[in-house]
């Protein structure tokens, strides 16, 4: 599989050049209309992660690969994909329009006190495809015309305008069946790690001081999965493209981070709530992580 597509990859092969600032941006947001990113000249779509998430309505005639799932449509789609899953897509016919936009976690990350992927679209094993008739066509068209217009401009509170488009495309799609033409295979260690995933995700959020993160290495969940380390690991490597400890500590920053932004606990309330022995060793996790302390952060 082709490494992992970053931003600056989308950029350099779709357009060409690259916004300023962009490495600084990690909560960076674009939209975009479909028909600018296809056609002679461009890059077809590879098989591989990105670093980014991404929602997509396209029109046209269709076979997406989904990690493990494929499914062909010929109408508009609306696509939910998340930096854990591979994809690609291929088109059937040559006329396609519609629009995408893409964010980086730490675009919601400080705005919400859940994560992403406890969102439906993105939990594991979940089916991120959306077939919409000729009106939901339509609004959710609006929507995105709605972010288009907004980019243009100078408002000051442009961005917290789009997080609410982008939640509210979230929600009608909740509301929504996804497609269930949807053909899959999943092999021995996609279900792995979708079960390791769940079990992380059952951890949070941390409601209160006296709860406290427990499975926090891959020992503890192979454990709890009953499995040996080395395999639960090679799975979860060969799946998603990252470690078993990378995720721990992704979820764990992400928590540390609402947990600093969203209440009142005091630093060692909130070390020993994440599962920290000593709340030396939690300044040094997240300085590590982050080129902060916590109380930076949080001030």
């Amino acid at each position: 599989m082709p490494k992992t597509e970053t931003l600056e990859d989308l950029y350099q092969h779709k357009f060409n050049w690259m916004p300023e600032g962009l490495q600084k941006d990690l909560g960076h947001f674009n939209v975009f209309r479909h028909e600018d990113c296809v056609g002679p000249g461009k890059e077809p779509v590879k098989y591989t992660r990105r670093d980014y998430y991404k929602i997509a309505l396209i029109r046209g005639h269709y076979i997406y690969h989904y990690a493990d799932k494929s499914l062909e449509v010929n109408g508009t789609t609306l696509l939910f994909f998340n930096p854990t899953v591979p994809y690609t897509f291929e088109a059937i016919t040559a006329s396609a329009s519609g629009f995408f936009c893409i964010f980086k976690d730490a675009f919601f990350s400080e705005h919400l006190r859940s994560s992403l992927k406890d969102l439906p679209m993105y939990t594991p094993g979940a089916s991120p495809a959306y077939v919409l008739d000729d009106s939901q066509d339509e609004y959710i068209s609006n929507v995105f015309t709605k972010m288009v217009e907004e980019m243009k401009g100078d408002y000051q509170f442009k961005f917290d305008l789009i997080r609410n488009y982008i939640m509210e495309m979230v929600h009608y799609s909740i509301k929504m069946r996804p497609s269930e033409t949807l053909y899959t295979h999943i092999d021995a260690n996609s279900r792995i790690t979708a079960v390791f995933t769940e079990l992380l995700e059952r951890q949070f959020p941390i409601e209160s001081p006296a709860q406290q993160f427990a499975l926090r290495s891959a020992k503890d969940f192979a454990g709890q999965l009953n499995v040996h380390v080395n395999h639960l690991n090679r799975a979860i490597k060969l799946t998603t493209g990252k470690t078993t400890s990378d995720h721990i500590f992704e979820r764990l920053l992400s928590e540390a981070k609402a947990l600093l932004r969203h209440t009142d606990w005091n630093i060692s309330e909130i070390s020993y709530a994440l599962g920290f022995d000593e709340s030396a060793h939690f300044n040094h996790f997240f300085k590590k992580l982050t080129n902060a302390t916590p109380s930076s952060f949080r001030n």
